[in-house]
């Protein structure tokens, strides 16, 4: 088994420590598993100096080049996916199968972003005799991002592979709570030739580097993953220096179950998804809208599939959902289900912590859950699952849409045109009918609403980090 790393900073392409540091806690022993260091105000500084260094070389390297090196780097890490997740699962708590799962997404993030690097097009826009308008997207300058702690490979990968592919240098400041994931893929880029200064690694109290990056002349660019009152915190402060952002934030995800469709097949996959990673995603299924016609069905699948969940460590064979990654979550949710009840609703399953060592709670189905519950406007983010009836697809689709959040959305239906209803009047900016994957490499991820600005993944994930130059020239007519 391998052994947790050593955490390190890592700027300029250099590793090192500091004198002030962390404890990182294994979420199912609640046992310290290592120490993760502080970045000081000079180690910022070297940062934001050595990001400059690097994107003066990037960006001045080719697209093959950079998708190369990338790829190089993605190889690395596939065959080191082991390594990886044993970290992943020591720091988070998810079990060892979902941290490889993880770890392989995150590579194919940096292998889609790769093959987009040689594909970012500008065009020639007609023009009259000796004039050419050409657009050309330039690589926009040092990024500063931000990854949080309930995917600790595949966020950083999703930041660095976006700002990486299009030529920009890239200062990462990922979670204290979850830190060896970035840390395996800036060894990666070592190892594989990546120059200094392109990728920086830097942790410590997240209020304090934010206020000093984002401010900073030399940073271009602002990504964040995470809640969207810090989103918005960001934001605020990127926008008094004109700094353009990238924030993918909160979500509640609706999902609306019609009477055509497979209520056994839906209620099975509903509770698998609304259950993994403990319900910390941010795309995960939490609001249950299901026609009234099939309701009771759909509740005794969802709530028999998911008290019969298998908790425990994520590294024992066989275990579906691990602990929450911190102590915060625990409190956060008996608040919300305390709240639910005391409104109305019915606890079908769960709604406790379980009691044993770890952050360990129990699998937990709410139904009838009136409007005014706490729980049905706050994004949960735990293993929480709401299921309320609806009279028609107008309803469902109202109630959906009745929350300030609109990152991901789901429906179950055979139906043509309740699809094409969804499709038009769901607000989010990701949709998914008769399936509840939200994103791939290929696909565009983003919110809209209070979930967030911009978009990752896909072709227009590269945009963000770019900017468009428009060219005209004039040519003498000899």
């Amino acid at each position: 088994m391998s052994a947790y790393p050593k955490l390190q900073l890592y700027i300029n392409g250099s590793w090192r420590t500091t004198d002030d540091d962390l404890p990182v806690v294994n979420p199912s022993t609640e046992q310290e598993i290592g120490r993760v260091p502080i970045a000081r105000q000079e180690d910022l500084d070297d940062a934001i100096a050595a990001a400059n260094a690097g994107f003066a070389i990037w960006s001045q390297t080719s697209p093959k080049a950079r998708a190369d090196l990338i790829r190089d780097a993605a190889a690395l890490m596939r065959e080191r996916q082991d390594e990886i997740a044993h970290s992943i699962t020591a720091e988070h708590g998810k079990p060892h199968a979902q941290a490889q799962a993880e770890v392989i997404r995150g590579c194919e993030f940096f292998e889609w972003d790769a093959g987009e690097a040689t594909r970012t097009y500008g065009r020639v826009i007609p023009s009259g005799p000796g004039v050419k308008y050409i657009v050309h997207h330039q690589p926009i300058g040092p990024v500063a991002a931000f990854s949080p702690w309930n995917f600790p490979m595949s966020q950083p990968a999703r930041k660095i592979a976006g700002a990486v592919a299009s030529g920009c240098s890239i200062i990462l400041k990922a979670a204290e709570e979850t830190p060896a994931g970035a840390m395996h893929i800036a060894q990666a880029f070592h190892d594989v030739g990546l120059p200094p200064g392109v990728l920086n690694l830097v942790f410590g109290v997240p209020a304090d580097i934010s206020s000093y990056l984002i401010p900073n002349d030399s940073i271009k660019m602002v990504a964040f993953t995470g809640s969207t009152s810090v989103g918005r915190h960001l934001t605020g402060i990127a926008s008094d220096h004109m700094t353009p952002v990238l924030m993918e934030l909160g979500g509640h995800a609706p999902v609306i179950v019609c009477e055509d469709t497979d209520v056994k097949a839906a209620g099975v996959t509903s509770a698998i998804r609304a259950m993994r990673n403990a319900g910390q995603v941010c795309t995960s299924p939490t609001r249950f809208f299901v026609q009234e016609d099939v309701f009771d069905e759909f509740l005794e699948v969802i709530t028999e599939r998911t008290a019969a969940t298998v908790v425990g460590d994520g590294m024992e064979p066989g275990v579906e959902m691990g602990p929450l990654a911190n102590p915060r979550r625990i409190n956060a949710l008996t608040e919300l289900v305390d709240d639910a009840i005391e409104c109305g609703a019915d606890l079908l399953t769960g709604g406790a912590r379980i009691d044993r060592a770890g952050y360990f709670f129990e699998p937990t189905i709410l139904a009838n859950v009136p409007a005014h519950a706490r729980v049905m406007q706050e994004e949960p983010f735990g293993p929480i699952a709401i299921v309320n009836p609806v009279d028609s697809l107008d309803t469902a689709i109202e109630q959906a849409n009745s929350v300030p959040y609109g990152l991901a959305a789901y429906g179950f239906t055979n139906r043509a045109d309740y699809a094409d209803e969804m499709i038009e009047r769901v607000e989010a900016g990701n949709l998914s009918i008769n399936t509840l994957e939200a994103s791939l490499p290929e696909t565009p991820f983003g919110g809209v609403k209070s979930s967030g600005y911009g978009r990752e993944g896909g072709t227009e994930g590269l945009h963000h980090y770019t900017v468009a130059k428009n060219v005209s020239h004039s040519i003498k007519i000899v």
